[in-house]
């Protein structure tokens, strides 16, 4: 599972939004996310990715940046 599917998944279960409207340029706001679940949604990046988020991130405003701030923080995948 990647990020975006992440995203997709908990949208989806919390707000009954499709995949296919959300879009990165969508504020967080805007698609009914609060400061709560955006936490909540931080929390299942850190499981799902087994990624470490910084304690001093600055929040992200549209999905596009959260998508951002999350992927430069995955590790990189071995082949």
């Amino acid at each position: 599972m990647n990020s975006i599917d992440i995203i997709h998944q908990f949208l989806q279960e919390r707000l009954d939004k499709t995949p296919s409207s959300i879009s990165p340029e969508m504020t967080l706001e805007e698609l009914g996310v609060d400061s709560l679940m955006l936490l909540e949604l931080m929390f299942e990046f850190e499981e799902k990715l087994d990624i470490k988020l910084p304690s001093d991130v600055s929040t992200p405003k549209t999905v596009g940046e959260l998508l951002t701030l999350v992927e430069s923080l995955e590790k990189p995948t071995g082949h």
